[in-house]
């Protein structure tokens, strides 16, 4: 490799040598410990910015830092990218819904377009500097994905966990699907309180509070609590529901808030999962007023066609006119909606598929606590959201481009027929049933399932691709690969992707995905917002890579703790170069005086503190990478770079290695060398192209390895009573060193002005002791030194 400090002609030329070579490819014919990551396959609906790049950054830390441990290690990748996140972004670029375009030319389009956008992201991801073997690459609306989801679950369904059933489920108008709990998000809103006047059909009047006076054409009942005396006199009477006029059951029930509203309700068919629960316990009738398009239907009368909003204004008024409107009072209240477009949640009564899994809460909070939770407190997350889980979790979609069901009906009597294993990946609106006959009826006609799944239903299944990408190559490694080892994910989508692939796991192989989980937190704009395209405040890695280099985006992204958010700022980017060139020059100066790899000889006294404090800097290195607290290592290394390495240990050893005797030359050499490839190599998975850049200039001959991300990760030596003495001595030496420079600044001296120096006798015995006096002389430019306490003398 060529010389010079370009720093972008430096991570391009690198890029090219870690490709060629192939350094980051799983070896399936090693003998060496795997260590396997589940790696979160990206959701391809727009462009990449700076948070994706960090929190895949974090893993690739632990990637790099496993590999120099000698372990072969598995770093697949995919992308998701079928479902109703690629749709949108699909329907947003070319402006058209899906249905306006034709449902098989949008699927072609959709195909074609997010293959378009991963090849560029895999460009994207390399200057990143991502070190995944992308050779070992799916994207779960391939054949493979396909087949493993469709497999699944016909096993699930085998196994009695999987079924269909018509039954209230969560709708979003906006996408016309289906959606599950896990994809709701909270927002808080600000309507009205609208006081309705109910009579009895005894002609009793009182007072019903709703913010949803557009659901009165589905009111199917009233409710009280039973220790509410205002109301007891209505029990076994009859509702008048206003403007339709139609007759309800007053009923009672503790689930009603005395304290909110005016404390009677009515139930309508759905406002809420309230109304749910009180439609199924009480045996109530179901009226449709909301259809899937987001509009009142037919059962609304002159409201009919109307969207909610319209319909809701169109009441109020009406109910006004009829005198049955006491008041409207302005409130906020959280309501649900679609995570993916923020759409305010209905609930209809559908045919939909599930996943039956309520009634396995306690056996999912067990397997939760026997993955490793880095950090430990997300695991808390986790927890409550299986203990608030209310539904099984509902896996169709009314959509078009994403896994199909391997299912059909018979046309008669529905019953279902299932595809064969080897028909996988199977698509049953243009395939053949496997059978000619239903096996109930004997009918010879079947009608396909024309919903899709939900693309959380293939992504949750992860492990088990990898699994099969790895015996492709060796099913003997693959037959053992699962668990796997890591998963690295975001905060926001431990109820998505790590609750369900916990579950997936159970179902198929009765134990955990995972051994470990690490978790990292959001990318936050200057303002501390969430960045994202919608909001207009994201920053491209490439424009940061353009400006700085990919070296900086790393460091920069290794001071984001784990768990939690990180503002954006460009300092850690300056700081990083400023690093980044004092790497270089402190190199130039190792090349300088050694030339080729130093032989250990007898070591100078406070050379061999160095060694020592190199090693106690690899073993809190070391432990903070056990724990993939990265940040940790990356602020312990940035400090020993900086002030133990290039302000204390070079200043010291420059005085032996241009004046020194040869045997003092040849100790500063070793200790210079050895301390530097130790940082190196730790440095390495923060700077991943520096570091390969001076290891192929320098290292790569000494050290006899043909790159630093495949070099030995460097190895603690426990120490006894006797270097303890020394690091005790070494750090005196440093403490006294710190004081008289104090004393030169405060009498704005130069450091090599001449001074006379005393010092504790204890200090002074110490230093005598390990043989350290010598070199605090060169380097303070002390005369001499006493014993006393402690004084600079100027000469």
């Amino acid at each position: 490799m060529k010389e010079g400090l370009d720093l972008h002609a430096i991570e391009k030329e690198v890029q090219e040598f870690w490709e060629s070579e192939k350094i980051f490819s799983f070896d399936e014919k090693s003998k060496k410990k795997i260590f396997s990551i589940d790696t979160p396959p990206p959701t391809v609906s727009g462009e990449l910015h700076i948070g994706h790049a960090m929190s895949y950054i974090h893993q690739d830390i632990i990637a790099r830092y496993k590999r120099m441990q000698g372990y072969n290690v598995l770093y697949p990748f995919g992308f998701d990218d079928n479902g109703l996140p690629t749709e949108r972004y699909i329907e947003r670029k070319l402006g058209k819904k899906a249905k306006e375009i034709g449902i098989e030319k949008f699927k072609k389009i959709c195909f074609e377009e997010s293959e378009k956008i991963e090849k560029r992201w895999i460009e994207v991801w390399k200057k990143i500097a991502l070190s995944a073997d992308f050779s070992l690459l799916y994207r779960t609306i391939d054949e493979r994905c396909k087949r493993i989801s469709q497999y699944s679950f016909i096993e699930l369904f085998k196994k009695g966990r999987s079924y269909r059933k018509e039954a209230p489920i969560m709708w979003c108008p906006e996408c016309k699907t289906a959606v599950a709990q896990v994809e709701l998000q909270d927002k808080e809103e600000e309507t009205f309180f609208c006081d309705i006047i109910f009579e009895t059909e005894k002609m009793e009047s009182f007072v019903v509070s709703t913010t949803r006076p557009e659901m009165l054409g589905a009111c199917v009942a009233v409710f009280y609590n039973p220790q509410d005396e205002r109301y007891k006199k209505l029990k076994h009477n009859r509702a008048i529901v206003p403007i339709y006029n139609h007759f309800v059951p007053i009923l009672e029930d503790r689930r009603v808030d005395i304290n909110k509203g005016t404390g009677i309700v009515m139930c309508c068919t759905f406002g809420d999962t309230t109304d749910i629960e009180w439609w199924k316990a009480y045996g109530l009738p179901y009226k449709k007023i909301i259809d899937e398009e987001g509009k009142l239907g037919n059962l609304a009368g002159k409201y009919s066609g109307m969207s909610i909003e319209e319909a809701r204004k169109a009441i109020i008024e009406d109910l006004k006119k009829e005198g049955k409107l006491v008041q409207t009072r302005k409130i906020k209240h959280t309501v649900n909606v679609h995570e993916r477009c923020g759409t305010k949640i209905e609930f209809l009564v559908t045919k939909q598929w599930f996943i039956k899994y309520l009634d396995l809460k306690e056996k999912f909070l067990e397997l939760g606590k026997k993955v490793k939770w880095f950090p430990a407190h997300m695991f808390s997350r986790y927890e409550n959201w299986v203990k608030g889980l209310q539904w099984d979790w509902c896996i169709s979609r009314q959509r078009y481009f994403g896994v199909p069901f391997p299912v059909w009906y018979c046309k008669r009597c529905e019953t279902v027929i299932l595809a064969k294993e080897k028909q996988l990946p199977v698509d049953p609106s243009k395939d053949e049933a496997p059978t000619k006959k239903c096996p109930k009826c004997k009918y010879n006609k079947f009608v396909p399932e024309k919903d899709v799944m939900d693309t959380w239903a293939t992504s949750s299944l992860t492990p088990e691709i990898v699994k099969d990408l790895v015996a492709e190559k060796n099913k003997k490694i693959a037959k053992k690969l699962l668990p796997l080892d890591l998963r690295p994910q975001a905060h926001d989508i431990i109820s998505f992707w790590a609750f369900n692939t916990i579950v997936r796991s159970w179902f198929a192989h009765k134990n955990i995905p995972w051994y470990n989980i690490m978790i990292s937190g959001w990318c936050l704009d200057e303002k501390g917002k969430k960045m994202s395209k919608s909001k207009g405040n994201i920053i491209e890695p490439e424009k940061i890579i353009e400006k700085y280099c990919s070296d900086a985006l790393h460091f920069w992204a290794a001071s984001a703790k784990l768990g939690e958010d990180l503002w954006f700022s460009e300092r850690e980017f300056i700081a990083a170069k400023k690093l980044l060139i004092k790497l270089w020059n402190a190199f130039q100066f190792l090349k300088i005086h050694a030339k080729e790899k130093p032989k250990k000889k007898e070591l100078q006294g406070f050379d061999k503190f160095i060694l020592l404090e190199t090693n106690e800097l690899i073993k809190k290195v070391t432990d903070a990478m056990e724990k993939y607290d990265y940040t940790a290592a990356k602020l312990l290394l940035e400090k020993f770079f900086w002030h133990s390495f290039c302000d204390n240990f070079i200043e010291i050893l420059k005085f032996r290695l241009y004046q020194g005797k040869e045997e003092e030359k040849n100790s500063a050499r070793y200790v210079l060398y050895e301390t530097f490839v130790s940082l190196l190599k730790m440095l390495a998975p923060i700077l991943p192209h520096m570091t390969e850049y001076i290891w192929q200039n320098y290292f790569k001959e000494q050290e006899k390895s043909k790159s630093v991300h495949l070099a030995e990760w460097p190895k603690y030596k426990k120490i006894g009573k006797k270097e303890e003495e020394i690091l005790k001595a070494g750090r005196t030496f440093l403490k006294i060193l710190e004081r008289v420079r104090r004393e030169k600044a405060r009498a704005n001296k130069s450091l090599r002005t001449e001074i006379i120096l005393k010092i504790k006798e204890e200090d002074y015995d110490v230093l005598e002791k390990e043989k350290m006096l010598q070199d605090l002389k060169a380097v303070t430019a002390a005369r001499e030194i006493g014993k006393g306490n402690f004084e600079v003398f100027f000469v």
